[in-house]
């Protein structure tokens, strides 16, 4: 089945809640109800989940669980899809730290730096290599995705090492556009931008505020 990726950031978003609403105890859920909260239409919510064959009832919505079960058979790898992480400073010990144990079908099973005092160490769990070993490593696991969070200068390197290693997906948090082969996916993180542009709106929302005052 081919999905759109915007699709498939919303049946990410709708699973994640419907987890919660699972864990609250709750095992039906209405079209408006969901949409509420992940920012979609009522009608968006009918027309994605009967893209992806799942149908509910008027009367009674959805069934929370076997929706939860259905969006995972098309998100979910049937086996394990590692991970590695590049980049063990500041952001990348956050992330690390973050998502270790919360994705168990995509756990991170190496990390890389290039500080002495790091390499070889368990740093949250994850043995830390050095960033010279990366194609000797992952070409020893199943690695799927690489996690780049190196300054900008060695984001491109890192990427072709971990391409040349067989990653087939980056998700990146250092500011730089990385140049990959086809076949190859980037999701590209910015935080300054992110940043930047909340800066900017809340200065444009506190204007209007003191021009309508």
């Amino acid at each position: 089945m081919s999905i759109p990726v915007r699709m498939v950031e919303r049946l990410s978003g709708y699973r994640r809640h419907l987890r919660r609403w699972l864990a609250e105890g709750r095992d039906r859920i209405y079209s408006h109800q969901l949409g509420s909260l992940v920012g979609a239409t009522p009608a968006q919510v009918r027309r994605d989940l009967m893209t992806i064959g799942f149908t509910g009832s008027p009367a009674r919505g959805y069934d929370v669980g076997g929706l939860v079960g259905k969006i995972g058979t098309l998100l979910d790898a049937p086996e394990r899809n590692s991970m590695v992480l590049v980049g063990l400073g500041y952001l990348g010990r956050a992330l690390l730290k973050y998502l270790t144990g919360t994705h168990p079908e995509l756990p991170i099973v190496a990390a890389f730096d290039i500080a002495p005092q790091k390499i070889g160490r368990i740093i949250d769990g994850c043995r830390c290599y050095a960033s010279s070993e990366i194609q000797s490593v992952v070409r020893q696991e199943p690695v799927l995705i690489g996690i780049i969070a190196v300054p900008a200068e060695a984001a491109q390197e890192v990427a072709d090492l971990l391409v040349r290693a067989g990653v087939r997906g980056l998700l990146n948090f250092s500011p730089t556009r990385l140049q990959v082969p086809p076949g190859v996916h980037v999701e590209d993180v910015d935080i300054s931008i992110s940043l930047e542009k909340v800066a900017f709106f809340a200065r444009s929302k506190n204007r209007r505020l003191e021009t309508q005052a």
